[in-house]
């Protein structure tokens, strides 16, 4: 019964495939609960510092950061892309990296050159394959971000957006929404007036602040962290989606190999019945041949 053993060899790699994807499936649940307290507990500060950045954006002070100013007919754009250091999360990496490549053909379609800070061990090999001009990159970034680290990859895109080499920053990143839904998110972080998103018809008021000690200190300070806070928030974000991604992928794999345990066993059986019948046919033939 060579084919009877083979089936056999088949289930036992099936079923110690499954062993692992169910391990991995537990694991991910574990993470992802953490994850998705983490960023929740970041959501209310991103969302009070854009708030205030908006109504700065909209206000009158005697110091205008570069931030602010709106620079039109950009010609050339930098964007932070955030993806995960390991794979066996679905379609979550491919979505979110599908949405840039669309964007960066519309941009090189009107002439605009872009250069890539990537986050994430997948997204920057492959902007490596895709040959882009990646100017930082952080891989490493494990299941609980720092922002000492992220610092670094981000300022350099902040000091390019100052000095002038890139006229518009942007963020990649897949957003949370729940267990079972991660939307890819592209969002302008730079120039601040256009990247708001704010109605203007409730700013038009405009909001004005009292500067302790003065303005360009601490608006200085302020946009240099509200950049900070959306990509930490959305590095996070795209973790709590990683987390989620795996442990529904690795479900899905668990389920998968269960089935096709079962169908091995079917056809397992289903021969080892044939083998045997045709042994009693072989031997009632031979008695009544005798």
């Amino acid at each position: 019964m060579a084919v009877g053993k083979e089936i056999r060899n088949k289930i036992k790699s099936v079923e110690s495939t499954r062993k692992i994807t169910k391990a991995m499936e537990m694991v991910a649940a574990s993470k992802m609960r953490k994850a998705q307290e983490r960023m929740k507990a970041s959501r209310p500060y991103a969302e009070k510092i854009a708030n205030v950045a908006t109504h700065m954006a909209y206000a009158h002070p005697e110091y205008k950061h570069p931030f602010i100013l709106p620079r039109p007919n950009p010609r050339r754009v930098g964007v932070i892309v955030v993806t995960s250091d390991k794979g066996l999360c679905g379609g979550l990496n491919t979505n979110a990296l599908r949405l840039l490549v669309n964007q960066m053909k519309t941009w090189e379609t009107s002439g605009i050159q872009v250069d890539v800070t990537a986050v994430g061990n997948k997204g920057f090999g492959f902007m490596q394959r895709m040959g882009a001009n990646t100017v930082s990159h952080l891989v490493g970034v494990g299941d609980t971000p720092h922002m000492e680290k992220l610092i670094g990859p981000v300022k350099v895109m902040l000091d390019a957006y100052t000095e002038g080499r890139i006229d518009a920053l942007y963020l990649v990143y897949n957003r949370f929404v729940n267990t079972m839904k991660q939307e890819p998110q592209l969002k302008q972080l730079l120039p601040l007036e256009q990247a708001a998103g704010a109605d203007e018809d409730k700013l038009k008021h405009h909001w004005d602040y009292i500067y302790e000690p003065e303005a360009k200190v601490v608006v200085d300070g302020l946009l240099t962290r509200y950049i900070e806070s959306l990509v930490y928030q959305g590095v996070v974000e795209n973790i709590a989606c990683e987390q989620s991604a795996r442990m529904v992928a690795m479900k899905s794999a668990s389920d998968n190999a269960k089935n096709v345990i079962d169908e091995l066993k079917l056809i397992y059986n289903k021969t080892r019945q044939a083998a045997i019948t045709k042994e009693l046919s072989e031997i009632v033939a031979g008695a009544a041949a005798v």
